[in-house]
């Protein structure tokens, strides 16, 4: 099958389905852990290596969900050494050294700048210490890698924006892009994936690589477009997550816009669910970030220890980096989460309660969305 076609597949169950995060496991993976023989015990050390806190879904979800799924893995003996490099490569250089000094069994490196990192991915392995790459694809020898179809991410925002437009909006209507940051390899996929559904549908009058994702660049961005395109003129937003589409949201307020053009964004933060509430945001993309988490802490243990056929099911897909190729990997699915779906995605996924999204600001649109 392509790559075009399994996206394809992928996109349209994940239209059809939720994802509950009481099925994490893959094929009964887990469950196969103990017919083999490790080659290592349950007390291992594990290191997490993360790369912002801009974004709250890495201290709110994976670093939780990984750090609980280890505990069961290995029966709470195995401990997670964790590191935040707060957006700096550097910092997280020095975080990936201490790790390789402290002699910790494995690392799952989601990379601040997967080229810069390359380096320090090939000193663990002459260390003899594997490396899962996590959401982002670092260059170097990595073992394995684990994250969401990316394309398909740009994909879903792009279609979904189009579909907020009127389905077929004609090129004279103008759009901003504002794209991730240029040194993240994921940023580059959503923009790939969200122009083969733009392109020849709209135009793109102004598009941005924000950097480090902060939304306070992407509001400078923003203003910068308005004065340019000019406030009544544009037509949508293509964010390419939910903390920009706040700062774009900031912009445009504060250039006198009262009603605001469809913006998309991804990750599902509580502030874009609101929004999505209330109309200022369209859309962001739900990804189940403790299943990729627990997966990842799977993936981990069994790699470590030896467990091939658990591994090779976990990683069934295969991705290149700049430096690597047939990389073993596993891509999880995303959903469109609109007004429409807030219920089915991530109330019934446990991600939020209703009181979390609902609270007294809010509860006038909840309560025309039926959300109780």
């Amino acid at each position: 099958m392509s790559s075009r076609a399994r996206r394809t597949a992928i996109s349209v169950a994940a239209s059809l389905m939720t994802f509950s995060l009481a099925s994490c496991g893959v094929l009964g993976a887990s469950e196969s852990s103990d017919d083999a023989s490790p080659t290592q015990g349950n007390d291992l050390l594990v290191g997490l290596l993360l790369p912002e806190k801009e974004n709250t879904r890495y201290e709110q979800f994976d670093y939780p969900f990984f750090k609980k799924k280890i505990g069961e893995l290995t029966r709470d003996e195995g401990i997670v050494k964790y590191a935040n490099a707060e957006a700096s490569s550097t910092k997280q250089a020095d975080q990936l050294q201490q790790m390789i000094e402290d002699k910790v069994d494995v690392i799952v490196l989601d990379p601040v700048d997967a080229h810069a990192i390359g380096d320090g991915v090939r000193k663990a392995k002459d260390a003899g210490i594997p490396v899962i790459a996590y959401d982002r694809l670092a260059e170097g020898p990595v073992d394995g890698y684990i994250s969401f179809d990316n394309e398909l991410v740009g994909e879903v925002q792009g279609r979904s924006l189009i579909e907020a437009l009127g389905g077929d909006p004609g090129s004279s209507e103008k759009i901003v892009m504002m794209n991730g940051s240029s040194i993240d390899p994921n940023a580059k996929q959503f923009k790939a994936g969200a122009l083969s559904e733009l392109n020849g549908k709209v135009t793109i009058a102004q598009s941005f690589d924000t950097k480090d994702w902060k939304p306070e660049n992407a509001e400078a961005n923003m203003a910068e477009a308005i004065k340019k395109i000019g406030k009544d003129d544009i037509a949508g937003v293509y964010s390419a997550n939910d903390g920009m589409a706040g700062g774009i949201i900031k912009a445009l307020e504060d250039a006198g816009v009262t009603d605001l053009p469809p913006i998309t964004g991804q990750d599902a933060e509580l502030a874009a669910v609101q929004r999505i509430v209330t109309g200022e945001q369209y859309m962001s993309v739900y990804k189940s970030y403790p299943q990729q988490a627990e997966n990842a802490a799977e993936m981990a243990v069994a790699r470590v220890q030896g467990r091939d056929i658990q591994f090779d099911a976990l990683a069934r897909d295969k991705v290149d980096s700049p430096t690597q190729k047939g990389v073993p990997a596993q891509l999880v699915p995303v959903v469109a989460l609109t007004k429409a779906n807030i219920e089915e995605t991530v109330v019934a996924d446990g991600f939020y309660k209703v009181t979390d999204i609902c609270t007294a600001k809010y509860a006038d649109a909840c309560a025309e969305l039926g959300l109780k």
